[in-house]
């Protein structure tokens, strides 16, 4: 008998390889297309900034457009999530609520209240499946290896699918209509030059795939942390909020490597980074309180300082150091920023500087970040901080000398910081060694105009390096944990020294290129001999 059906809609806003929502409209004699926008769920289990709240209704928005074009509509409904759902379960004679599986540990109890909620009211709904993660890159690799590709994405939604199943009524759309900012009490305008649409993630993934030279020869960490303009692909955000399935990336990507005589590989390669994205997938997966240092099993435990007047300087763009602040001006002003300029700000204030712990800073990088993911963001501070998965911990980024490399001009400081846009290139990454004359010729007297830097720079990251080495050789077996017996898959011959100082004895002081990449099929370990199941997400 066919269903009465609600598609709850969470993460995955488009409509392209959309399996779930194909085989609800392929077993449905009738369909709603519900988001539900529980603020106060939200705001519970994730910092969201105003930029990420207009990303949203701007997906949301297009959504609408693209279900109006299918002759369907998406019904927005705000309020309590379970309440919502079980008043409207009641209310439309509901038998069928579908939505994608996702690995986040609330979205989880959310599933589990719906399938609990289904038990109750009589309805069905669709289940997970399990596995143990691998810890290393290498390892998820041979993983893959031995599970094979992800099946290939489903063909498009058309009109046809939805005429198949009644749509909702006429009247609910205005009554469930997507919300303006206002209502949300966030700024009327983003400024960002992101915009939240299915339809210009597509694009802009078409934009970047016509070049297949480009594509093909792409190494993540030949790419500038300060062009003025992205040197990547800048897909994290349509990737974390759900507006481009990573299915269609990958499989798109190894049509055109198929076509090509070479090509870069894993990890520095673009399928390379939506492998990093399955990996922090895959662990999070199954790891208790990934987000947090207490409770996590594979997380060292350090005694980080709690300074709130250092921590709230590096998040508003006051450290004294230049090229931190430009970094985290453009985060605040944007909601993006290069995969090394946040290896850079997180290095600076964990192991580098202030010695303040990586949940700190990652709380700010979800607040702000669009891009910002559970599973990548929580992945890359646990790496940068050293606290997890990177072994290399005396490999410290200088916050002067790691921009002026690839900028010695500093003209992402002079668009990011126009207080130092006056200031030689010379001293544009250390203004505070201008002299006073140099400084008044410049419009910007330091400890006045622009701050000092708050931290002596050589002395902390010394006293910060003995500190690491203290606590890993205290906690030797969860610092092994994520080790593997030979070469770490991220040590690519594409190396650069970006440390401050000269190299003192025994202190390495060189940076593997490691890349944040912007999350679709997850793979989990086999267990007892059996193969773990690629999941659609």
């Amino acid at each position: 008998m066919p269903h009465r059906t609600i598609h709850l809609f969470r993460k995955g806003l488009w409509l392209h390889d959309h399996p779930v929502l194909l085989a609800a409209l392929e077993s449905s004699e009738a369909l709603y297309p519900v988001y539900i926008l529980d603020r106060g769920f939200m705001t519970s289990v994730m910092h969201i900034g105003a930029l990420r709240w207009h990303f949203l209704l701007q997906s949301l928005e297009d959504l609408q457009k693209s279900l109006c074009q299918l002759g369907s509509s998406l019904l927005v409904i705000q309020g309590e999530y379970e309440a919502v759902l079980r008043d409207h379960v009641q209310k439309w004679d509901i038998t069928q609520v579908t939505l994608d599986a996702e690995v986040e540990p609330f979205y989880k109890e959310m599933e589990a209240n719906i399938r609990r909620l289904g038990e109750e009211l009589g309805f069905e709904d669709f289940g997970l499946n399990g596995g143990t993660p691998p810890l290393t890159y290498k390892r998820f690799l041979h993983i893959l290896s031995l599970v094979g590709d992800p099946e290939a994405p489903v063909r498009n939604l058309t009109a046809e699918d939805f005429q198949r199943c009644a749509p909702p009524a006429p009247g609910l759309a205005g009554c469930y209509r997507v919300p303006l900012p206002g209502d949300l009490k966030i700024p009327q305008e983003s400024f960002s030059p992101w915009r939240g649409r299915e339809t210009e993630g597509l694009q802009c993934l078409q934009q970047h795939l016509t070049d297949q030279g480009w594509v093909s020869s792409f190494a993540k960490p030949r790419t500038s942390p300060n062009s003025l303009l992205p040197s990547t692909t800048g897909l994290s955000p349509y990737f974390s909020t759900g507006c481009l399935s990573v299915r269609t990336f990958f499989y798109r990507l190894s049509n055109i490597y198929a076509q090509a005589k070479h090509h870069s590989l894993p990890p520095v390669s673009l399928q390379g980074q939506l492998l990093w994205r399955e990996f922090f997938y895959t662990v999070a997966s199954a790891t208790p309180n990934f987000t947090r240092m207490a409770g996590n099993p594979i997380c060292l435990q350090i005694r980080w300082h709690e300074d709130a007047e250092r921590l709230h300087r590096w998040k508003t763009a006051q450290t004294g150091f230049p090229w931190i602040n430009a970094i985290m001006t453009q985060l605040r002003q944007e909601g993006w920023i290069h995969h090394l300029a946040r290896h850079a700000v997180a290095c600076f204030l964990t192991r580098g500087d202030p010695w303040i712990s990586w949940e700190e800073g990652m709380k700010v990088f979800e607040e702000l970040l669009l891009g910002a993911d559970y599973s990548i963001n929580a992945g890359n501070w646990l790496w940068l901080s050293a606290s997890a998965f990177f072994h290399h911990y005396t490999w410290i980024l200088g916050p002067v000398c790691f921009g002026r490399r690839t900028d010695p001009q500093g003209q992402y400081i002079r668009k990011y910081l126009p207080v130092l846009k006056n200031f030689p290139s010379k001293y544009i990454y250390e203004p505070r060694t201008a002299s006073a004359e140099e400084q008044k010729q410049a419009g910007c007297i330091i400890g006045q105009d622009y701050p000092f830097p708050m931290v002596n720079h050589k002395e902390a990251s010394d006293h910060n390096l003995q500190l690491m080495k203290q606590v890993r050789e205290e906690q030797c077996r969860t610092a092994q944990l994520m080790r593997d017996d030979t070469a770490d898959p991220t040590e690519t011959k594409v190396k650069r020294d970006y440390s401050e100082e000269p190299v003192s004895k025994g202190k390495v002081a060189r940076m593997t290129e490691q890349t944040h990449i912007p999350a679709g099929f997850t793979c989990l370990e086999p267990q007892n001999g059996k193969r773990g199941e690629a999941e659609a997400s």
